[in-house]
């Protein structure tokens, strides 16, 4: 069963929106604010995005950009009140696949994410890669200049979601999230345990790449 992630802040109509999906034989995940909507890309494949823009902490918009900078091609639909031309250029231009102006029909909405998720996968080439690095996701490698190291699979969650920010920090409940699931306890050293031996392994392949803290925020990676 095709699985969406659903970012909506206002309960009763997350609650509504999630009801009529169900109802059309499609999983639905609900999270409140971006945060929350980027700790639940790291740890789950979604076929598609439905996205409120006014949310408590920024504009649904800005999750869509760090998406596609990534090279994350998860078909992304915009539910807003910005009706005017413009907003729905930008929302467009920025990477969104489709865009619904509220209020709007459940029957439009289902119809609108069945038409996103009946579109073929983006195809893509290019390994995840940041700087001098590349990621082999399948087969848990770091590799740089020609040399390679193997990743414990959540170190290659934290070095993902890492090198899918481009430099922009990742909070470190999005990192524990991608790493270890929102479900498994973990204790509150392991995020910086696992920081640490993956900066070993990037000076071990004399990467010019490193890790930073930023304090009250998490971590992130710059070359």
């Amino acid at each position: 069963m095709q699985r969406v992630l659903l970012l909506e802040d206002h309960p009763r109509l997350a609650a509504l929106i999630k009801r009529a999906v169900s109802q059309a034989g499609i999983e639905c995940d609900c999270v409140e604010n971006l945060d929350q909507a980027w700790a639940a890309l790291q740890g789950q494949t979604y076929s598609a995005v439905l996205l409120d823009r006014g949310l408590p902490d920024g504009d649904g918009l800005s999750l869509v950009k760090r998406l596609r900078r990534g090279g994350e091609h998860v078909p992304c639909l915009l539910l807003t009140a910005r009706d005017a031309l413009h907003d729905r250029i930008d929302g467009l231009e920025s990477g969104a696949d489709d865009y619904l102006c509220k209020p709007f029909s459940m029957e439009e909405l289902v119809a609108r994410t069945r038409a996103l998720l009946r579109r073929p996968p983006a195809q893509t080439t290019l390994a995840p890669a940041f700087g001098d690095l590349q990621l082999a996701p399948e087969q848990l490698l770091l590799s740089c200049q020609g040399g390679s190291l193997n990743l414990t699979r959540a170190e290659l969650q934290i070095m993902l979601s890492l090198c899918k920010a481009q430099g922009a920090p990742v909070r470190r409940s999005a990192l524990e999230a991608a790493a270890w699931g929102q479900q498994e306890a973990v204790t509150p050293n392991a995020l910086d345990v696992a920081v640490h031996r993956l900066r070993r392994k990037l000076e071990a392949l004399g990467s010019a790449v490193r890790i930073i803290n930023q304090r009250g925020v998490g971590y992130a990676v710059v070359h």
